[in-house]
């Protein structure tokens, strides 16, 4: 555990988590991480009560700076270890998870950031290790997923490839090096909340560094603690991040293809509204 204390730092960015932020936090030391910072992102004062007392850094913005935005934020205060790594407020911490990011890192110097498997509090797997989709299987997934969830291209897209590759791991829960989250400028910040963690993994192997998953690592994440709280407006933020994607990294013929995965992507916007309506 010596090894995680003095190379791990860990920021979580809460937003009205209560006793769950609390169980994060409880479940981070207990795998050896004591530089903790939290980013308060919901209402003044909304994040100490659920922390009785905990040894952590919080940082108060006053606002909802968005995730990336608070992870940055974050990181810009905790101390200067050579790993990063960010968290969810909603989630738990394996026996061992952070240990094991540690070593998959160590051991493979080429990869820049490394995802756990995540589960469900059920115990069912969150497909939080993805591929990046190509112009063909972003448009089937972004019309088909709301009325058929299960449908063969999300399935493909929310999967590792055959070999276990993966383009990208979810920003509910990672470890990164830090010189390589600095390199690439940290999160991008002009997404609000979701697709920054694939933008990120975008940069990261722009940069040259690997993406990689870690199956000897485990967390649980509640999942949607957060959103609940304006589950109309992060639908709203969904889909305009996955524009931003699509803008940001469309080249050669997917660029002159880019409308038509807007348009794409704001009739799905559309169907989502409509099937699922306001809390």
């Amino acid at each position: 555990m010596g090894e995680v204390a003095s190379d791990v730092g860990a920021v979580i960015v809460d937003f009205h988590a209560g006793q769950a932020l609390s169980d994060c936090v409880d479940s981070l030391h207990a795998n050896g991480v004591t530089d903790i910072v939290v980013v308060e992102n919901g209402e003044a004062g909304s994040t100490m009560p659920a922390l009785s007392g905990q040894p952590i850094l919080l940082v108060e913005p006053n606002m909802n700076l968005g995730y990336g935005r608070g992870v940055n934020r974050g990181v810009a205060v905790a101390p200067k270890r050579h790993y990063l790594l960010v968290s969810n407020p909603d989630v738990v911490v394996h026996e061992g998870a952070v240990g094991a990011l540690l070593a998959f890192l160590e051991q493979h110097p080429s990869v820049g950031i490394a995802g756990p498997q995540i589960v469900r509090p059920d115990g069912t797997v969150y497909p939080s290790q993805r591929v990046f989709p190509n112009f063909w299987l972003a448009g089937l997934h972004a019309l088909l997923a709301p009325l058929w969830p299960g449908n063969p291209a999300t399935r493909r897209y929310r999967s590792p490839r055959p070999d276990g590759t993966v383009d990208w791991v979810s920003g509910a829960f990672f470890l990164v090096r830090r010189d390589a989250f600095e390199a690439v400028g940290g999160f991008d910040e002009r997404y609000f909340m979701f697709a920054e963690d694939m933008a990120l993994c975008w940069q990261l192997r722009e940069h040259g560094y690997g993406v990689a998953a870690c199956a000897d690592a485990v967390v649980t994440h509640i999942e949607g603690l957060s959103r609940a709280r304006a589950s109309r407006e992060m639908l709203i933020a969904h889909h305009h991040s996955a524009m931003r994607f699509e803008w940001q990294t469309a080249r050669g013929v997917r660029r002159l293809l880019a409308p038509l995965a807007t348009l794409v992507l704001g009739l799905r916007l559309c169907v989502v509204l409509i099937v699922r309506p306001a809390a």
